[in-house]
C-alpha cells in the first residue's frame, strides 16, 4: 500500500505539491496522471526518499521510504530509464542491484528472461541500448527483489505497441497476485485500459480521484420522442436540465429511470431511452487540468 497524508513540497516560494493525500491499494493498479508540471514525478521523488517533503507524510508499506530496510525487496522503482551509466552492461547494472539486495545471480538471468532481454542484449552497454531496452531494463531492475510495491514513471516510453502490450500484461498479472502499483503515463489510452483507479494532479493538487468505473461512468441520458415539446416542457418543470442535440434528441442530466418516469407519466412516447456516452479518460483528464496545460503555439 501507498499512502501519501496533507503532503507538501514547496522549493522556495514555489509549492510544487499542496496538500496531496491519496491511497494506492494492494492488488490494484493506481493511474497517476497530470500536465508537465502538475507535480506527479515531485510526489513519486518524496514516496521514494529522493525529495524530503516540506509537510505532511507519504509512507510505503505503512513506513517513510528511508525506513525500510533493503528496500529493493519491499518496493520496485523506476522513476527515469535513462539514469544508468552508458559504459556499463545492462547484465552488469542488474548483477549490482542483485548484489546489493543480497540475491543470487539466477536471479538476474530469471529477470532477463521477464522482461524479453536476451543474454547477448545484457552484454550490450547501455550506450547502445535504445529507449525500450533501457525502460525493459529498468522494469528488471525495479522486480529483482520481488517487492509488493511498484512506483513506476512513465514505464512505457519508448516502447513498441507489442512492448506496451507486454508491459500492459506484466503489471496486470503483478496486481492481480496482490502488488501494488503506482503507474504515471501520459499515454491516457493505455491508462484506461490498465488502471483500477485512476488519481488526477493539477496545479499540485489532487483534482479528482475514484475507481476508473466511477469517473468515466456514463453522462446523463439520451432521449428521443415524436412529441419533444411536451417532454421539454415537463423536464423544464421538473427541473431537469437538458440540451438539444445535433439528431433532434436530447441529452439530459439525470438518470434514465428518472427521464422514463417523468415520460410516462406525462404520457409521452419515446423512441429512445438511454445513458449517456462515456466520458472518456482523454476528455476527463482536459477538463480537469485545463488550467494547468501548456499551450503550444503554432511556428
Amino acid at each position: 500500500m501507498i499512502t501519501t497524508q496533507n503532503l507538501v513540497r514547496r522549493y522556495g516560494d514555489f509549492t510544487a505539491v499542496n496538500n496531496v493525500s491519496f491511497t494506492a491499494e494492494p492488488g490494484r493498479v493506481t493511474g497517476f496522471l497530470g500536465p508537465n508540471g502538475a507535480g506527479k514525478s515531485t510526489t513519486m521523488r518524496v514516496l521514494t526518499g529522493l525529495t524530503p517533503a516540506t509537510s505532511g507524510s507519504a509512507t510505503v508499506l505503512g513506513k517513510p521510504f528511508k525506513e525500510l530496510v533493503n528496500p529493493g525487496r519491499h518496493v520496485g522503482v523506476l522513476l527515469d530509464a535513462s539514469a544508468q551509466h552508458n559504459g556499463r552492461t545492462g547484465r552488469e547494472v542488474l548483477m549490482i542491484s542483485a548484489k546489493t539486495m543480497g540475491l543470487p545471480a539466477k536471479r538476474v538471468d530469471h529477470m532477463m528472461d521477464v522482461v524479453g532481454l536476451t543474454q547477448k542484449e545484457g552484454k550490450r552497454r547501455l550506450g547502445n541500448y535504445s529507449l525500450g531496452m533501457r525502460q525493459r531494463l529498468g522494469l528488471a531492475n525495479a522486480l529483482m527483489g520481488d517487492p509488493r510495491v511498484l512506483i513506476l514513471d512513465e514505464p512505457a516510453n519508448g516502447l513498441d505497441p507489442a512492448g506496451i502490450r507486454w508491459m500492459r500484461s506484466l503489471l496486470g498479472s503483478y496486481a492481480d497476485q496482490g502488488g501494488t502499483v503506482l503507474l504515471s503515463s501520459h499515454l491516457l489510452n493505455e491508462i484506461e485500459r490498465i488502471a483500477d483507479d485512476i488519481l488526477v494532479i493539477g496545479n499540485g493538487e489532487i483534482v479528482a480521484r475514484g475507481t476508473k468505473e466511477e469517473l468515466l461512468r456514463p453522462n446523463g441520458t439520451v432521449v428521443k420522442t415524436p412529441n419533444s415539446d411536451v417532454l421539454t416542457e415537463a423536464l423544464t418543470s421538473a427541473g431537469l436540465a437538458f440540451t438539444v442535440t445535433g439528431d433532434g434528441g436530447l441529452h439530459v442530466e439525470a438518470e434514465p429511470t428518472d427521464v422514463g418516469v417523468l415520460a410516462a407519466n406525462n404520457r409521452v412516447v419515446l423512441s429512445e431511452l438511454r445513458p449517456g456516452d462515456n466520458q472518456g479518460l482523454e476528455e476527463m483528464f482536459l477538463n480537469l487540468t485545463a488550467s494547468n496545460a501548456r499551450t503550444e503555439a503554432a511556428a
